[in-house]
């Protein structure tokens, strides 16, 4: 059993640097892209600004403009990220 352990122990750090990276990259692209949705989900429907239910409209259309606004740099920054892939 100890063989095994350490067999794996040795086999992660073997990995390339490069491959290494890529899973850095995939990691990173998932986590800030589900950030991105629990804070526009939070914002939305925690805070109730997806809809506007007796306030001033105004506030419901800075929402979206905010979440697509974001939503550009997101994907900006996922196809910078990618592109050197």
């Amino acid at each position: 059993m100890h063989y095994l352990t350490h067999s794996i122990f040795f086999m992660e750090q073997g990995w390339d640097p490069e491959i290494k990276r890529f899973f850095v990259k995939i990691m990173n692209s998932i986590a800030i892209t589900l950030l991105w949705m629990m804070a526009c989900a939070t914002a939305g429907l925690y805070f109730q600004l997806a809809y506007s239910n007796g306030k001033p409209v105004i506030y419901t259309i800075i929402f979206y403009f905010l979440m697509l606004a974001t939503l550009f740099l997101l994907i900006r920054y996922l196809y910078r990220t990618w592109k050197n892939a």
